[in-house]
C-alpha cells in the first residue's frame, strides 16, 4: 500500500467515527428530550390528581359539617323527646 492509500483509510475511518459520534449524540439527546417530556406529563398528571383529591377533601369536609349540624339537631330533638317521655311516666 502506498502512502496515499493509508491516508484514504485513515480518512475513511475518521469520517466513519464522526458519523457514528454524531448519530450517537443525536440519539442520546432525542432520548433525553423524550424522557423529559414524559416526566413533565407525569408531573402534570400528579398535579391534576392532587387538585382532584383536594377538591374531594373539601367536599367531604363540607358534607361532614352539614351532617354534624343535622346530627346536633337530632340530638336536641332526642333530648327533648326523652324529657317528654320521662314526664309522661
Amino acid at each position: 500500500m502506498s502512502e496515499h492509500d493509508w491516508t484514504e483509510v485513515v480518512g475513511a475511518i475518521g469520517i466513519f467515527a464522526l458519523i457514528i459520534s454524531v448519530f450517537t449524540v443525536t440519539v442520546v439527546q432525542l432520548a433525553k428530550t423524550r424522557r423529559t417530556r414524559l416526566e413533565l406529563a407525569r408531573a402534570d398528571d400528579y398535579r391534576r390528581l392532587a387538585e382532584t383529591a383536594t377538591q374531594a377533601q373539601a367536599e367531604n369536609a363540607r358534607l361532614l359539617a352539614a351532617m354534624d349540624g343535622r346530627l346536633g339537631g337530632m340530638e336536641t330533638r332526642m333530648t327533648t323527646l326523652e324529657r317528654v317521655l320521662r314526664e309522661v311516666e
